[in-house]
């Protein structure tokens, strides 16, 4: 095993040592799924921490489903949960490592992301919503109260204003980028087949690696329409796994 590999497994090791942070508490599927993952039963701890994410979704939680997943050789499962954990915390650093590991070892590439969708990531998707909120209602009452009181307007309070409405218009731009990214989804098996058409019988186009990023853009039955950075086609619903399930 090479240093950097033994490295990232170490990283890894200690994150199944973690308690289950980000907002969620603690429960007996999460405590299942540590013990598991010592005791090496890897299969049997992905399907504990997947219970757990499904009951309440947590950084730690989907760490070490992805830490499960990658021990299993899912490698298109384990990055779909890290980019889970990215989505609540796009700051968290065990993510970002993981992500980058991953993707170097299965060969893929992160999601081309679109200029407003960039700017979502910058903070957690709900953030954006507060502060949108924030923003608008200071840029009203910095414009409407000083009338309402008989104030007069000064430039202090229109530089406000105007600075508080930037940043709404800022954060509008973020939600429609998060909204956007709920398309994005990854292959979670290998050799995934990507087909001409919605049919058990259909032209297979291409194959798509484990872990590889898709837009899905329609579904019809027990197929989804997704665009890859190699081209478009179907995929069996279960071939692609939503970081943001609709």
């Amino acid at each position: 095993m090479s240093p950097r590999n033994f490295c990232f497994l170490a990283i890894l090791a200690a994150v199944t040592a973690i308690p289950n942070w980000g907002g969620a508490t603690t429960n007996d599927d999460f405590a299942r799924g540590l013990e598991w993952s010592r005791a090496g039963r890897f299969p049997e701890a992905a399907a504990a921490f997947g219970n757990a994410a499904k009951a309440q979704p947590a950084v730690g939680t989907f760490l070490n489903l992805g830490l499960a997943e990658w021990q299993r050789g899912h490698a298109g499962l384990a990055i779909l949960a890290w980019e889970k954990a990215s989505w609540i915390d796009p700051f968290d650093p065990r993510t970002r490592d993981n992500l980058a590991f991953a993707r170097q070892a299965a060969q893929v590439e992160a999601p081309q992301l679109k200029w407003f969708e960039t700017v979502s990531t910058w903070l957690p998707p709900n953030a954006w919503a507060w502060l949108a909120g924030a923003a608008l209602w200071l840029a009203v009452g910095l414009v409407v109260l000083p009338g309402i009181f008989g104030f007069r307007k000064t430039g202090w309070q229109q530089w406000p204003a105007a600075l508080a409405a930037g940043v709404f218009l800022l954060c509008l731009t973020a939600d429609i980028g998060v909204v956007s990214r709920t398309q994005i989804g990854f292959v979670t098996r290998k050799n995934t087949p990507l087909q001409l058409t919605p049919t058990h019988n259909a032209e297979v186009v291409s194959t798509l690696a484990a872990g590889e990023p898709a837009r899905v853009l329609r579904t019809r039955g027990n197929y989804v329409f997704v665009r890859t950075a190699t081209g478009a086609g179907w995929v069996e619903h279960d071939g692609v796994g939503l970081v943001c399930p609709q």
